[in-house]
């Protein structure tokens, strides 16, 4: 067990440097020895489950193997944990500080030291030093570390080292509203005064759940910073928006008042407001300067359009995951820790016979429990029972400060008593993060620095096909008729995103919906129905369903508005891999958990079709950041050892849209394959889906692709061939029969009648030894001919080359090949020398077209009596004119004659 041990009563300096460093350090785990400053309680309250933290109390000291300290080099900083510096198996030490001409009493085996304004600016360097990306919940505990430590780098310790470990934080998508809220950057004494002043005289108003505060505040002069004034009303009070005015005098007739916006508010708009008075700013910060005016108005003027900006705030019911994992009071820790990993939940909720909600036990509950050694021991005896629990009509706010005041992570809903849903940390700070993004107008989302806006509301129509709009309007009619939620998912919303906005509308041919109805009902096969209604209104589109899978598909083909559409419908689904490489176990769940569950950030975006939030963009994994940095990033670390169809999917999304990808996940990837878990699990298991059937389809995807050499020699660079075979690779060898394939393909079937991509899987198969060809074409289980051709390969290629040796006469080497189908040869000549290549092109240019000189009409006329004589006349003439004995229809009669007298 390697940890990072913070110093007691921990700043987010020491926080933002441990997580860090839990990126430098995989696997390891943060310890807080001794408690944490307020503020960065109140952040974790929140935050907690975000980074890998750990109680002491369940740290079992025989397996630590290191120690990182962060932020200071004194053992008596450490607390209790300080003992664990002087065992004596402990591996090594380091400490991480930037408190220059201190004595360290420490041990530590290696020092990082530097002046810098935080220690966090150490680490943010070693990360991009190792090309090593974050999570915005990562960057944004990071980022505040610096600014906290260097007072938004005003304090004279600061380094421009630290403002560019700022500027890359917030690159990796650092929330600047997260910041804002738990910094502090003081105040001076004249706004102290202020400060108080304010307090005491603060108005309020609560809308919707936000709470609305105003002050005017006179005085004699300008005063400046009271900016910082504002965010400090903010942060003392918890409102949620604020107007504060200052009106001071210029003279005896004259008087100037300054107005300083704040809002925490989604979908607000500060910037907007004041410049309809001549100010201006940021929709969440504005402010405005006006002279000889009545000051009183202008406030009451501000207040009115905050009040009408002000929207519903979502409920539990819009953010709870549903339908809720449970067990009962009975059940055993060990198993409750396997469901955990299961479903990659955090908590379970506890139920009774009669389903009757008894309690909660998280993560941490368990991991104490077995380190007790009572993994046998009923969950009821560690389950939290005073419970706290919400409506489905509780808004985010009411939520928000639950979790904070209490710190709870996880809060069951309940309706009539019964539970219908689980709002987690989690999906709190997802909605917050995604407040966060939309933009100044509220209509459109757009990525910092990027030229792609994201389509939403009335521009989502105008950039898709209108019949294909009008499909999706119903098909959200058709769910909100139901009261579901309709999503559409995936490659659909990558399109639209990457689509240039001038490129006009875009006829998308393969369209997942995803059918979120939980919230209110039970029905797990709610795509299938919608699916099965949709039918109904489209009958020209063919229904197939998969009961298996939760999912049906409405298919089109060539008709005259909707050409040959493919539209996936399925339910919101989790699943489960029984074991590497196998079919997925899937179940109910909700859209998050249908999100999370799928392969890269770019996929992992939904857009909502159903109102009343029509055009909300979820993205929950940073898929919109990782389309701007042109990058392909896995959602889950083990990824691809459940599935490494994931691999060639990530190549060839890769290769597609031109992006890398990203160095971490490249590390997973030849973790994967190196591990050799897939020739392990091949022999465990008699039904490999992933390296059998779902390989083949993303291979066919991959090899009838324009882009199929770079894609080919981008999976060969990642040893992710391995997949089809341990042995194969792409040498040069391999290369250059690729390449005489194509030459083959385009010369010998100009009109496609043979199936390209299949050849270029067969040419790869080709390469492999003999032995393994049939075997490897049966398990990626081609057909049967393709099967039959690589078995047989071996010898049709020995025999076809010693005969060809020996063959004088064009006629004997058309008589050889004769036997052979176009796959065959082309495969034969691929492999083959120059020499018999030669031979095998010559016969498919030349020989193979050459007509006898002769046909049955001539034969008649000339005497012969017609039947079975007649083939093996003409196709001696053949032979006669391919070895030059005749060259003409005269000569042909002759040859006739001497051969065949009458």
């Amino acid at each position: 067990m390697d940890l990072i041990l913070c110093h007691t009563t921990a700043d987010f300096d020491a926080l933002g440097a441990a997580v860090g460093l839990t990126r430098l350090l995989s696997g390891s785990k943060i310890v807080l020895p001794g408690g944490s400053h307020p503020t960065v309680r109140d952040f974790l309250a929140l935050h907690r489950d975000e980074y890998p933290l750990i109680e002491r109390r369940s740290v079992n000291s025989e397996k630590i193997r290191s120690l990182t300290v962060v932020d200071t080099q004194h053992r008596d900083r450490l607390g209790k944990a300080a003992e664990w510096l002087d065992l004596p198996h402990i591996r090594e030490i380091i400490i991480y500080d930037h408190h220059l001409g201190q004595e360290s009493d420490i041990p530590a085996t290696e020092s990082y030291i530097s002046s810098v304004g935080a220690t966090t600016t150490l680490i943010v360097e070693q990360l991009q030093q190792q090309e090593i990306s974050l999570t915005p919940a990562e960057a944004t505990v990071m980022a505040l570390g610096i600014h906290v430590d260097t007072g938004s780098l005003t304090y004279d310790q600061s380094t421009p080292r630290d403002a560019l470990a700022l500027a890359w934080l917030m690159e990796q998508g650092a929330s600047l509203s997260v910041i804002s809220t738990y910094r502090d950057p003081g105040l001076s004494v004249q706004l102290q005064q202020l400060l108080t002043e304010s307090l005491e005289n603060l108005e309020y108003l609560c809308l919707h759940g936000y709470t609305v505060a105003w002050v005017t505040l006179k005085t004699d002069g300008f005063v400046p910073g009271l900016s910082s004034l504002a965010s400090e009303l903010v942060e003392l009070t918890e409102i949620d928006a604020l107007l504060l005015a200052n009106e001071y005098a210029l003279g005896e007739e004259d008087s100037r008042l300054t107005v300083i916006g704040r809002s925490q508010i989604p979908k607000t708009n500060l910037n907007q407001l004041f410049q309809l008075l001549g100010g201006g700013g940021h929709s969440q910060a504005a402010s405005l300067n006006l002279r000889g005016v009545d000051s009183q108005a202008i406030l009451k003027q501000l207040l009115d359009g905050v009040k009408a900006q002000i929207p519903h705030p979502p409920t539990a019911r819009d953010l709870m995951s549903s339908p809720v994992r449970t067990i009962l009071p009975e059940t055993t820790i060990a198993e409750a820790q396997r469901i955990l990993l299961r479903y990659r939940h955090s908590g379970l909720s506890v139920v009774d016979a009669q389903g009757q909600l008894v309690g909660i036990i998280s993560r941490r509950d368990i991991d104490i429990a077995l380190h007790h050694g009572f993994s046998h021991a009923p969950v009821k005896g560690y389950m939290t029972t005073n419970l706290k629990t919400i409506a489905p009509d509780t808004t985010l706010p009411q939520i928000e400060a639950l979790m904070v005041t209490y710190d709870i992570g996880r809060l069951p809903v309940l309706e009539n008593e019964q539970l219908v849903g689980l709002v987690t940390r989690t999906d709190v700070l997802r909605e917050l993060h995604q407040e966060r993004d939309e933009d100044e107008e509220g209509q459109k989302f757009q990525i910092p620095n990027s030229k792609f806006q994201i389509p939403l509301s009335t521009e989502l129509q105008n950039r898709l096909a209108p019949q294909l709009w009008q499909l999706l309007t119903t098909a959200s009619q058709e769910a909100e008729k139901r009261g579901w939620h309709l999503y559409l998912v995936g490659g659909a919303v990558r399109d639209l995103l990457l689509a240039e906005a001038a490129s006009g509308t875009l006829m998308i041919k393969d369209i997942d919906l995803v059918v979120d109805g939980f919230h209110k009902s039970a029905d797990v096969g709610a795509g299938v129905e919608l699916a099965k209604a949709l039918q109904q209104l489209y009958p020209a589109a063919r229904l197939e369903i998969h009961g298996a899978f939760q999912t049906a598909a409405l298919l089109w083909h060539k008709d005259p508005e909707l050409d040959s559409l493919w539209v996936d419908i399925a339910t919101a689904r989790t699943e489960f891999y029984p074991y590497p490489a196998a079919n997925p176990e899937v179940e109910a769940s909700s859209i998050r958990q249908d999100l999370y569950r799928r392969d890269f950030t770019i996929n992992a975006i939904a857009l909502r079709l159903t109102t009343p939030r029509a055009g909300e963009l979820l993205d929950f994994f940073g898929g919109l950041l990782d389309l701007q940095a042109k990058q392909i990033r896995v959602l889950h670390p083990n990824s691809f050892i459940e599935d490494p169809t994931r691999i060639y999917r990530g190549v060839r999304f890769a290769v597609r849209f031109g992006f890398q990808i990203e160095p971490q996940t490249e590390e997973f990837i030849r973790y994967a394959i190196n591990s050799g878990v897939y020739d392990r699990t091949a022999q465990e298991n008699s039904k490999t889906p992933a390296l059998q059937t779902r390989l083949k389809t993303e291979l066919k995807h991959i090899l009838e692709a324009p882009y199929w050499k770079s894609a080919l020699q981008l999976l060969d660079n990642l040893g992710a061939l391995q997949c089809i075979h341990p042995t194969l690779k792409l040498d040069a060898e391999l290369l250059r029969q690729l390449r005489l394939l194509e030459r083959c393909l385009r010369r010998f079937d100009a009109e496609q009648t043979l199936i390209h991509w299949e050849m270029r899987l067969e040419t790869l198969i080709a390469h492999l030894a003999p032995q393994y060809r049939a075997k490897v074409a049966k398990n990626l289980q081609l057909q049967e001919d393709s099967i039959a051709r690589l078995k047989n390969l071996a010898q049709v290629q020995t025999e076809v080359m010693r005969l060809l040796s020996t063959l004088q006469r064009p006629s004997q080497v058309v008589q050889l090949l004769g036997h052979y189908n176009l796959p065959m040869l082309i495969l034969i000549a691929v492999q083959s020398p120059r020499s018999l290549r030669h031979q095998i092109w010559k016969y498919l240019t030349v020989w193979a077209n050459v007509q006898p000189l002769l046909n049955g009409n001539d034969l008649k006329k000339l005497g012969y009596k017609p039947g079975p004589q007649y083939r093996q006349i003409l196709d001696d003439v053949v032979a006669a004119t391919l070895d030059g004995v005749i060259k003409d229809k005269t000569e042909a009669e002759e040859f006739l004659a001497q051969h065949y007298p009458k």
